[in-house]
């Protein structure tokens, strides 16, 4: 896949901030060239109370509004390969709550974040970050189907259709309303990084890794825009890999936004109007964005804001990608801790995450010798106890299907996912309390991705080990990082 551009709401954060320094009056002409999106519809629900709740949208796209290629000179810059690199995912989903104190609370998505979806032919889970692109090849297939043929039509349908299908995904798995939104991809931040003169940066430990380019040593110090982008890309090397980058990202939007303090950029009005003409072309807001918008925002330039990345159970490695497991319960939990309110669940969600330590039987009904253990050893990389692997008993299922005993659905279905079984799970009395039991018939396949660990992105199988038990690191979300000067990261 592509390069991941993290760094890409800071994008976003710096127009905003740049709309409101200069004064909502005045920036008009300029918002002029920024793409209204609808996809927010008025029957969306909204909060209460006085707080506001701003997804912003980091789409990793080398393609501009139009769905025309970025330029060649761009994309060398940028180290982004060419135009049919990236897809549309959005790499970077930041929840921005501004309570009615005008204090700010922002959450960060992890990208990997598998959840529950509806409405995408041929899934019922996906990360998150795939909920926008799928859903925009589907709807310009269907209303090719239907006709429609114009390549700017399909573009922004198919996009509006994608901002509907992230702005769902997000309300689900968060139990939170959205009010507004912005979007934007790539192309402007190269530029507006060197507009600034350079970003300060502040780094624990000294870093390289020749995937992202970054070689940086241990403290403070000013990055151009090219090590900006690789500060932002690096994932290999750091302890907590993508959560790690994650917090990267964090660090660098409150660098710059205390550096546009320190330095006067929001008074300089010459100054303002040139960062927002940088990046308008590449920028998406929802409908309803006026003065009062751009001024709640203005919060997160005044310090009084903190991030926190939303917590993630375990990692997993499913039909070929590493995901993140996910609880939604705690994680709405968390976010109404957070903000000092109660969830705004729209739709009843788990309220536990699938248990590794429940055994699973692995019984193989097919005539393929060692199946049963090979789908084992699957398991048992993500995580899961194996109970027990034998060859099928009488009055078992011929064919492949997944059954649970009592407080095991949870698991059942994880596990179905796991093993790409298209039938749901199945409750089933022979099978043992808190046990999961999977049949694997003559029509199952083991993703062929699953069979060689060692090769698997960001497996922690040593090819050189003779262990398929090896664990995978325990994700770290950290704690909160708080705005006001310049943080520290790893």
């Amino acid at each position: 896949m592509g390069v991941i551009r993290r760094v890409l709401v800071t994008t976003l954060a710096l127009a905003v901030l740049s709309i409101t320094g200069l004064g909502y009056w005045q920036a008009r002409g300029v918002l002029g060239g920024i793409t209204v999106s609808h996809a927010l519809g008025l029957d969306f629900p909204r909060s209460g109370g006085g707080g506001t709740n701003i997804l912003l949208i980091g789409l990793d796209s080398r393609k501009d509004q139009q769905g025309n290629d970025l330029p060649a000179s761009i994309l060398d810059k940028l180290h982004a390969g060419d135009s049919s690199s990236g897809g549309y995912n959005t790499n970077t989903l930041i929840l921005v709550h501004i309570g009615d104190d005008n204090r700010v609370v922002a959450f960060s998505i992890p990208r990997d974040d598998y959840v529950a979806v509806t409405g995408i032919t041929g899934y019922d889970q996906i990360k998150i970050k795939e909920a926008y692109g799928l859903t925009k090849a589907q709807t310009e297939d269907e209303l090719e189907s239907q006709g429609v043929n114009d390549p700017a039509e399909l573009e922004a349908r198919g996009r509006e259709a994608g901002r509907e299908a992230t702005l769902r995904a997000v309300r689900e798995l968060t139990g939170q309303p959205i009010d507004y939104f912005a979007e934007v991809n790539l192309a402007g931040f190269y530029d507006l990084t060197e507009s600034l003169g350079g970003v300060e940066v502040c780094l624990n430990h000294d870093v390289y890794d020749e995937y992202s380019g970054a070689d940086f040593p241990a403290g403070r110090q000013i990055l151009d825009g090219a090590q900006a982008l690789a500060f932002v890309r690096q994932r290999h090397g750091l302890e907590n890999g993508d959560l790690d980058r994650t917090h990267r990202q964090q660090a660098f939007l409150l660098s710059v936004s205390h550096q546009l303090r320190e330095t006067g950029v929001l008074g300089n009005l010459d100054e303002l109007r040139n960062l927002i003409e940088v990046v308008q072309k590449d920028l998406v807001l929802s409908q309803g964005w006026g003065e009062a918008q751009f001024r709640r925002m203005a919060a997160l330039a005044d310090g009084n804001v903190e991030f926190r990345t939303l917590p993630v159970v375990r990692y997993a490695y499913i039909d070929g990608q590493d995901v993140n497991i996910v609880d939604p319960a705690a994680i709405r939990a968390e976010i109404a801790a957070a903000i000092g309110g109660p969830s705004a669940a729209t739709t009843p969600m788990p309220t536990a995450a699938p248990d590794p330590q429940i055994p699973v039987i692995v019984v193989n009904a097919s005539d393929t010798y060692g199946l049963a253990s090979s789908t084992a050893d699957m398991l048992s990389r993500e995580g899961y106890q194996i109970g027990e692997i034998r060859d099928r008993e009488d009055g078992e299922p011929p064919g492949t299907v997944v059954g649970y005993g009592t407080g095991a659905q949870q698991d059942a279905d994880a596990i179905t996912a796991a093993l790409g079984i298209d039938s749901p799970a199945e409750s089933d009395a022979q099978v043992p309390a808190g046990r999961v039991r999977v049949v694997l018939g003559d029509d199952f396949e083991l993703p062929s991705a699953t069979t060689d660990p060692a090769t698997a992105p960001g497996s922690a199988v040593d090819p050189d080990s003779d262990s398929i038990n090896a664990e995978l690191p325990i994700p770290d979300a950290g704690s909160p990082i708080e705005g006001g000067g310049i943080p520290c990261v790893n």
